[in-house]
């Protein structure tokens, strides 16, 4: 069939503080890493060797996936890194040059590869994108979406001929100077003679070296337009977006955890909620061993992840709460992510807990 690679070597920075601990790949959608639901997908067509490379808390996506046996697959690591004064750094090497150290090392990429980035949960059609790519005869093939013109200072855009044939890329182009609406979904193919032309040794970018050395060159490098479902976790607000959505229904085989004990309310083992005194308003789902007080208020869609408290008189509203997060009484905490050492709002404004100057008061539930 063919062979993956997901990137998942970057610092995530654009979505600190969720990444201020964990790998962008692991941050979770309904109680399951990102990186998770991609493997699944990859799984189900077929895919079942897969390589990541790694680098900033390499080992918690290590220790969590180990070798994929799991999921019916084998998973592969390299980690990228330096020793720098008798340390171990993480030093990425891009993401066409980390495919480079894997093939010099190895030569895993001996056939067809399809290469994601970790942070990103999809439901495209492998199977038909891997036959257009064989079809065309590409040695690299770029999976665009269309997008309204409004938002291609998003996304960098993909020019290409009626065959597909890429002309050109534009990196956030604003709407009058668009000359497409294809966006990179971060989704590449690519066939072993790809790697020949990254150069060895050196820090390498797929989208802005790799791509236009393909374009200069007049390769079979095409663009593929497809329908399908990208869920792009690039900022804090699209991770907020996308929870919301999904807690809705609204993105398809992606299921609520836990036992609808009333319409829209999702409820884990070993709970404490006095279900007359409290106010819950769906959907949302409330994680394992969390405690809920009399007069406290949930209004959904929210997410309380396992060991939760939630104190007397405090309001939950269109909020996702990490484990182990406790809401202090009488505190209002409405469209945020609350961990039990910080809470973002959806424009990534950021409070640590113990900040004096912060008006809400949160903390862990375990002290």
């Amino acid at each position: 069939m063919a062979k993956g690679m997901i990137l998942a070597a970057g610092q995530g920075t654009r979505v600190r503080p969720l990444t201020k601990d964990l790998p962008k790949p692991m941050i979770p959608i309904l109680g399951k890493p990102v990186m998770e639901y991609l493997i699944e997908h990859l799984a189900s067509y077929g895919i079942k060797e897969i390589m990541v490379n790694v680098a900033f808390n390499h080992h918690k996506i290590e220790q969590y996936f180990g070798d994929g046996h799991r999921w019916g697959v084998q998973i592969g690591y390299a980690y990228e890194g330096v020793r720098e004064h008798g340390e171990v750094t993480p030093k990425p090497f891009g993401s066409a040059g980390g495919m480079r150290r894997i093939q010099d090392f190895s030569g895993f990429f001996d056939e067809t590869t399809l290469v994601l980035c970790g942070d990103a949960i999809i439901d495209l059609d492998i199977g038909a994108a891997l036959a257009e790519h064989k079809l065309k005869g590409a040695i690299a093939s770029v999976v665009t979406l269309d997008v309204p013109l409004s938002e291609v200072e998003n996304y960098g855009m993909v020019v290409a001929d009626d065959n597909g044939q890429i002309l050109s890329f534009q990196e956030k182009p604003k709407p009058s100077e668009a000359k497409s609406t294809a966006a990179s979904t971060g989704i590449y193919i690519f066939e072993p003679e790809v790697l020949k032309l990254i150069p060895p040794g050196q820090v390498y970018d797929i989208g802005s070296q790799l791509f236009p050395q393909l374009v200069e060159s007049k390769a079979p490098f095409f663009a593929q337009k497809r329908f399908f479902n990208w869920i792009d976790i690039g900022r804090v607000s699209d991770y907020w977006a996308v929870l919301q959505r999904v807690l809705r229904g609204e993105v398809a085989q992606m299921n609520m955890p836990g036992r609808e004990v009333k319409p829209g309310i999702w409820v884990g083992l070993n709970t404490q909620i006095p279900w007359d005194q409290v106010t819950i308003e769906g959907p949302v789902y409330i994680g394992s061993s969390v405690r809920i007080e009399p007069g406290a208020s949930i209004i959904g869609p929210s997410w309380i992840g396992h060991g939760c408290h939630i104190r007397s008189g405090a309001k939950v509203v269109r909020s996702i709460l990490f484990e182990y997060t406790r809401i202090a009484a009488d505190m209002t905490f409405k469209e945020m992510i609350v961990s039990p050492t910080y809470c973002v709002d959806q424009s990534g404004e950021t409070l640590y807990r113990g900040d004096e100057t912060a008006q809400l008061r949160w903390g862990d539930s375990r002290a």
